[in-house]
């Protein structure tokens, strides 16, 4: 099987590249442990990785993953004429994005500007790869995120102030404003969609939309993961994407931090997710039959890997903090929150789980400790990510 992966020298790219050619060495075939809704995959994969290189860091990449088999082509998907170029193949697995949340927002007077340039990223680079599946009959995985959720539904949500986080009022919620699409296990596919989403957020849902429209238009097959934070080693963090390993990498090594918005407490919350688990996931749903199955599902860790920033701070201080021979970095409280900051944000992946028996196996701490380890081992890894002058 002929699997394209684009935005493949990003780290979740870069991770699903590593999980599929790992599935070609038999002896990790005969010798996996097998887990709930795992199945065995005996056909070899072929791998073809498609990025510009745009993503500072992502060219560290490319050399190891050529050495593992697979076969990386340097180009960018906006190039309509580049992507008809491309090699036949049985799977795209979309990856390419612009992942920031704050992205498109600089005023600057360069043309285009930061937003159109995001729009050509993520839109326009997604029509083209819709076109390619078109024209080869191939399958396509859209890895979407938690961001096409409305940002004014999410902040309708009552919450409670704990020690180290935001907690939903249940109490207050049940009894006067249920909101559709949020249960105790957190949003699921049924919360609204409607805008403000962020520019971001409205690129990754005109996509989803697209990408259904062109499946259903010229019959092939469709499959989009809405994710939450993905996260582990080797990401390259940076204060609007990757915080965990952007947060990890500032405290060891002594770089201010900072806390922004809900008065400066670093209580809003996420869930987080090991892209292998992802993987996971993808792998059954390309080996599917056609069937009934929901095409658009949230993956994520859920509840379970939920946290909030102060909890991985003081993770920080308890795995370093007597360690650091100089004074532990500093705090900076920031009560003006950001344009599109959500204050919790957990997905309901439980009809992932109902449709492929799919549970993530990574637990937020062991993501934790891979970054961790990671971080320990790679003292540089902010200015090879661009997060430092």
């Amino acid at each position: 099987m002929h699997v394209l992966i684009t935005g493949g020298c990003g780290f979740v790219g870069s991770c699903l590249a590593k999980f599929f050619l790992s599935q070609n060495d038999d002896r990790q075939i005969t010798s996996r442990i097998s887990h709930p809704g795992e199945l065995r995959f005996p056909e070899p994969y072929r791998v073809t990785l498609v990025d510009n290189l745009m993503r500072p860091g992502s060219q560290t990449n490319q050399a190891p993953l050529e050495s593992l088999g697979a076969h990386v082509l340097i180009g960018d998907l906006r190039d309509r004429a580049w992507v008809e170029t491309l090699p036949k193949c049985d799977w795209v697995i979309d990856c390419a994005a612009n992942p920031s949340v704050l992205a498109g927002l600089e005023n600057s007077n360069h043309s285009p500007s930061a937003s159109q340039l995001l729009v050509d990223h993520n839109l326009g680079g997604t029509v083209h790869l819709l076109e390619y599946c078109k024209r080869h009959s191939a399958g396509m995985v859209l890895v979407s995120s938690s961001r096409v959720y409305s940002i004014d539904q999410l902040n309708k949500i009552p919450y409670r102030l704990t020690d180290s986080r935001l907690a939903i009022d249940w109490d207050q919620l049940e009894s006067s404003c249920k909101i559709e699409g949020l249960s105790r296990k957190g949003i699921s596919e049924g919360f609204s969609v409607e805008p403000p989403l962020s520019l971001y957020g409205t690129t990754k849902l005109a996509s989803e939309w697209l990408a259904r429209e062109y499946s259903r238009a010229f019959g092939f097959r469709l499959w989009i993961n809405r994710c939450g934070i993905l996260a582990g080693a080797g990401q390259f963090g940076k204060a609007d994407q990757g915080i965990i390993a952007y947060w990890m990498h500032r405290y060891l090594y002594r770089h201010g931090l900072c806390f922004i918005g809900l008065q400066g407490t670093g209580a809003q919350v996420r869930d987080c997710m090991h892209p292998d688990d992802l993987a996971r996931l993808i792998q059954m749903q390309i080996h599917s039959q056609p069937s009934d199955k929901p095409t658009t599902v949230n993956v994520s860790g859920g509840l379970d890997s939920a946290f909030s920033l102060m909890e991985l701070h003081r993770w920080c201080e308890q795995r370093w903090g007597q360690e650091l021979s100089e004074p532990r970095p500093n705090v900076e409280r920031v009560e003006q929150p950001r344009p599109y900051d959500a204050p919790w944000i957990v997905l309901d992946s439980d009809l992932a789980h109902k449709t492929w028996d799919w549970t993530p196996i990574h637990d937020r701490l062991s993501i934790w400790n891979e970054i961790a380890k990671h971080a320990e081992e790679n003292p540089h890894w902010l200015q090879i990510s661009g997060a430092l002058d």
